[in-house]
């Protein structure tokens, strides 16, 4: 998965005393991904796990406990939908994947904070393996679901940023849609790949940038600009919770008639 790429600052046209509108660079102050970091060594231990387990029982543990099984859930194995986004069926899965997370990841950490990240992160993987649940019988695992949402993201990002991002956006939004129909057709034609979790991951991140994701605006007077964030963390986390409460209901819902 190819990395969206885009300068860290805003374009915006402001005017001065003694000259005509100007375009003025905002820089963006960095922030150490820390948390795309620790994903992506959980992963790592995770699959080492893994490993060490099937050397050790002759069958992988870890992903017979934790990946999405629709029976497990119907049995109330619920913690599945949330474990399976760390689990990996082979080296080159997980290679894939942690390299696809290293390259969405810091960017998008940068815009929206540590813990904004993490909700993102934790919604999208759990809403594509919800949607993975209602919509396909096979098993899956893997963060792809995870990482789709975060691309989602960052497509919304800017979309509702467009305005200060100007030419640079549209550049990012045609990347981003290119790499999300790539997949999603290599999804469609190859085995093996849960697409409906890609769609469902996808979906869930857009709902929470959409919501809650950075809505930027520029504040203060020439030369001293910045980039303020209209939206705080709060907000984060009840969009957060009333999308789990969505996905919480769904699958209960799921339950009932299949049990039924």
């Amino acid at each position: 998965m190819n990395e969206p790429s885009y300068p860290p600052y805003g374009s915006m046209p402001a005017s001065t005393p003694a000259s005509q509108p100007q375009t003025v660079r905002i820089k963006v102050p960095a922030i150490r991904p820390v948390v795309t970091y620790v994903l992506i060594v959980i992963c790592i231990l995770v699959y080492l796990g893994q490993f060490a387990s099937q050397s050790y029982y002759g069958f992988d543990l870890l992903a017979v406990l934790g990946m999405k099984v629709n029976d497990g859930i119907l049995a109330g194995q619920i913690w599945r939908l949330f474990t399976a986004m760390f689990l990996h069926g082979s080296l080159v899965h997980i290679a894939f994947n942690m390299y696809a997370l290293y390259s969405l990841g810091r960017s998008i950490e940068s815009s929206y904070g540590h813990f904004r990240f993490v909700l993102l992160y934790l919604v999208g993987g759990v809403a594509g393996n919800v949607a993975s649940f209602a919509l396909t019988p096979e098993n899956s695992l893997g963060s792809s679901t995870a990482i789709f949402g975060l691309l989602a993201a960052e497509a919304v990002f800017f979309y509702q940023n467009r305005e200060l991002f100007a030419r640079q956006s549209s550049r990012a939004l045609s990347n981003i849609v290119s790499i999300a129909l790539v997949n999603l057709v290599i999804g469609i034609t190859a085995a093996n790949i849960d697409n409906w979790g890609h769609i469902g991951g996808a979906l869930g991140g857009a709902a929470f940038a959409w919501l809650a994701g950075p809505l930027l605006k520029v504040e203060g007077f020439f030369p001293n600009l910045e980039l303020a964030d209209q939206r705080d963390v709060n907000r984060a986390w009840l969009t957060a919770t009333g999308l789990g409460f969505v996905l919480v209901l769904i699958v209960a819902v799921l339950i009932f008639f299949q049990q039924g």
